[in-house]
């Protein structure tokens, strides 16, 4: 994570928008794999798409269909 740190003090201390900008590519990335990684977690442990969707703060629906058709989901 010290990469990450280093790049989000850079993007915000940085007068050049590209590295603002690629900082929240960066995170972008980061956040969807946690969100993956916890979803199948929550699957494993027997959590419906409604229990995942209510503490993610969408619909069920969306949550499947995003994370559904993952091997094994």
């Amino acid at each position: 994570m010290r990469g990450l740190d280093a790049t989000i003090a850079a993007a915000q201390d940085d007068t050049d928008p590209s590295d603002g900008l690629r900082a929240v590519v960066v995170l972008r990335r980061l956040a969807e794999r946690l969100e993956a990684t916890q979803v199948a977690a929550a699957r494993r442990k027997g959590w419906s798409w409604q229990q995942i969707g209510d503490v993610l703060g969408v619909s069920r629906q969306a949550v499947h269909k995003k994370h559904g058709r993952q091997r094994g989901r």
